[in-house]
């Protein structure tokens, strides 16, 4: 019992400070927007480190199951918990942006921070770094088309005709997904695997039941709702008239969510396993888009209040010029350094641009 609690501690604190935080909720906002703000972070932290166990236990099922099942598991826990941090933020908060501005963070961070900066410390160590091509490949188009018809065309929608172009989009997403889904686990299951002789990667095999981790990822999850409940409340009163940019709000969602993915993305490039990067980086972006999009349309409908989910110019420019530099760099089977600083250089940018407010 001793040793489960140790190996548990993350989501053992969580559910300690999940309780101390609905108990002092109130409290907490009457004392002010410092008070507020200070709780907010502190919930942040808290968050983070759940998420990081329940990242621990996806990669335990992800070793039980296998490639590309495997991938499937850490990216849709983490869109998981994306889209419950950002329903509740949504609840608390009159941004109509706020989902918008999270997808596009996400796929910002996904794109180009965690697989720039894998292919970067990869590239450094081992030189190329091998991977399948046919993954990246399917993935770029797959994330182009997601983003273009949820998240660009909506810019030439009337307003009077959102709700007939929102319920298309629910249903045009599911049904890309699917197919998606269906094609990626039959048929095509090669295009997302890559054998690998010595990786050196050994000593990050985990062991456990898949029972075990199962439910304790399903536990993390629930905690992670509670406490980004209380965490949204805190963090709009803490926020409130500082004049931050909206999108560090989105940001502050996206890096929560891929908080996990960036450590085991980081620890496959150093053991030269490029495939899972990409599988990680890019299918967490093309699960954002066409899973979080029906789940915020979905949201919207039922309060009949629309959400804007149209790019703005900026953003449309940035997610052009990184999904044009990524079918290049992935276009080849292998990863490099450059390869690794073009997409960095298109991260720094995206903050560069956030913390200007653009």
């Amino acid at each position: 019992m001793l040793s489960l609690i140790r190996q548990e501690k993350n989501l053992l604190i969580g559910a300690i400070m999940a309780a101390i935080a609905f108990s002092l909720e109130h409290t907490i906002l009457e004392l002010g927007q410092v008070a507020s703000l200070i709780a907010g972070l502190t919930l942040i932290g808290v968050i983070i480190m759940v998420s990081l166990r329940v990242a621990h236990h996806a990669e335990v099922l992800a070793e039980k199951v296998g490639e590309p099942y495997g991938t499937m598991i850490l990216t849709l826990s983490a869109v998981l918990v994306e889209v419950i941090i950002l329903i509740m933020m949504l609840s608390h908060t009159s941004s109509p942006t706020l989902a918008r501005d999270t997808i596009y963070s996400a796929v910002m961070l996904d794109m180009n921070g965690i697989l720039g900066l894998a292919a970067i410390l990869g590239g450094l160590r081992y030189g190329e770094q091998p991977y399948n091509v046919d993954s990246g490949n399917t993935y770029v188009v797959m994330i182009m088309t997601g983003m273009g018809v949820s998240m660009i065309v909506p810019e030439f929608i009337p307003q009077d005709h959102w709700r007939i172009y929102s319920v298309f989009t629910i249903g045009i997403m599911l049904l890309l997904y699917s197919v998606f889904l269906r094609l990626q686990t039959t048929r095509h299951s090669y295009f997302f695997s890559y054998s690998y002789a010595g990786t050196g990667d050994a000593d990050h095999k985990h062991t456990g039941s898949a029972r075990v981790s199962g439910t304790f990822l399903i536990v993390g999850v629930v905690l992670i709702g509670a406490l980004a409940e209380v965490m949204a409340k805190t963090m709009d009163t803490g926020l409130s008239g500082t004049g931050v940019p909206p999108i560090v709000a989105a940001l502050l969602v996206a890096t929560i969510s891929a908080s996990p993915e960036i450590l085991t993305a980081l620890r496959a490039a150093l053991a030269n396993r490029m495939q899972p990067v990409v599988n990680i980086a890019l299918g967490a972006s093309l699960s954002t888009v066409i899973l979080t999009v029906p789940a915020i349309e979905i949201m919207a409908l039922m309060n009949n209040q629309p959400i804007h989910m149209a790019l703005t110019p900026v953003q449309t420019v940035m997610t052009a010029l990184t999904l044009l530099v990524a079918s290049i760099n992935l276009n080849d089977g292998e990863t490099n350094a450059i390869e690794g600083a073009t997409h960095f250089v298109l991260f720094a940018t995206f903050l560069m641009l956030s913390l200007l407010g653009v």
